[in-house]
């Protein structure tokens, strides 16, 4: 089995989903240190990597029906599956030679908010999730515990580098304005005066003068200083007559060109003219308009420590696992899936 790259068959995925096949024989891909990456670990990882890109971004089912096309989309996902795969191993191995495990305490009280947030304080419905995982507690018990062991690493080894000097979070601020940046916005009031649609299709001419002439003696009503919110919930047809005809706010790159002209030349509390829409005549107040702003460092201060904390704890996990690899034994079964590994690593950003 060279090409353990394309080890999944197309009925696999969509047949059998997600789990690993009972009749399949373990094969042992890579050793890390001692510890193995089996074949049929290899294949749940990448159902579940396939399973993802079909949900989150919105690939054709069907064009993963035939083995070149599955076979494609696996090699496109190996790669950083493999590379994830061996890195965790890394971790985990880190955070038991520093005595890392999972408490019977802890592992009660995570298991209670799961079941909790998940609705399945019921033993029986808790079971029946487990099942259709295909999990038992005990993998439960487990991948929870190398998950707690993972973080833990993480935060040892990456958290104590995460301070974030005052002159950095400026410099952040400075570099990346449009981070901080309030889109510009306008906050619109309408009455809808609506045009009746004639026995068949089109529209009656008498309906459509009785409408337009209702809307300029509405707007003749507003102008003479009415409110517009109480007119809108006496006259309006449109939904947003339950809030005084309020729309918004939105961008102004929403709104159709026209109402985009007419908005440019007003000021807030200014009535446009009627306007002719398909479902018949239009008024709007401009009811504010908020230009686009850069938000003050001070108010922002704590997300652009999250963001730069974010940036370096990327970049320092990457030094961290790249030590680790180096001081590792990794002794691979099969040239593909050692060959995909190195190009990945290869891609990956330095520092």
């Amino acid at each position: 089995m060279k090409k353990v790259l394309f080890v999944l068959t197309a009925a696999a995925i969509v047949a059998h989903g997600v789990g690993t096949r009972a009749d399949v024989i373990e094969q042992v891909l890579v050793k890390v240190n001692g510890d193995i990456i089996t074949k049929s670990e290899l294949e749940q990882r990448q159902v579940q990597a396939i399973r993802q890109r079909l949900n989150g971004q919105n690939v054709d089912p069907d064009s993963l029906k035939n083995d070149a096309q599955l076979k494609k989309a696996l090699a496109e996902v190996t790669p950083s599956i493999i590379v994830n795969a061996v890195d965790e191993l890394l971790l985990l191995q880190h955070g038991k030679e520093l005595n890392y495990h999972l408490t019977d305490d802890q592992y009660k009280a995570v298991v209670t908010n799961i079941r909790k947030e998940q609705g399945l304080t019921d033993e029986a419905k808790f079971q029946a999730a487990l099942a259709s995982e295909n999990m038992t507690v005990e993998d439960l018990r487990k991948s929870l515990e190398r998950q707690m062991i993972i973080e833990q690493v993480q935060r040892q080894e990456v958290g104590s580098k995460l301070s974030i000097t005052e002159e950095e979070a400026r410099q952040y601020y400075a570099r990346h304005p449009e981070e901080f940046t309030d889109p510009a916005s306008v906050t619109l009031r309408e009455i809808l005066i609506e045009v009746p649609a004639a026995g068949g299709s089109g529209m009656s001419v008498a309906a459509d003068d009785e409408a337009q002439k209702k809307i300029t003696d509405v707007r003749a009503r507003l102008l003479k200083g009415e409110d517009f919110a109480k007119v809108a919930n006496e006259v309006s047809a449109s939904a947003s007559k339950a809030n005084g005809g309020i729309i918004g706010p939105f961008s102004r790159d929403d709104m159709s060109p026209q109402l985009q002209a007419m908005v440019d030349k007003m000021k807030p509390g200014d009535i446009t003219q009627p306007i002719h829409t398909p479902r018949g005549y239009q008024l709007f107040k401009l009811e504010s308009l908020k230009t686009s702003a850069v938000q003050p460092f001070d108010s922002v201060r704590d997300l652009i420590a999250d963001k730069v904390a974010a940036a370096r704890t990327q970049t320092e996990m990457r030094k961290f696992l790249a030590r680790l690899r180096t001081q590792a034994i990794i002794e691979w079964k099969n040239d593909e899936l050692k060959k995909a590994y190195e190009k990945q690593i290869a891609a990956e950003p330095i520092g």
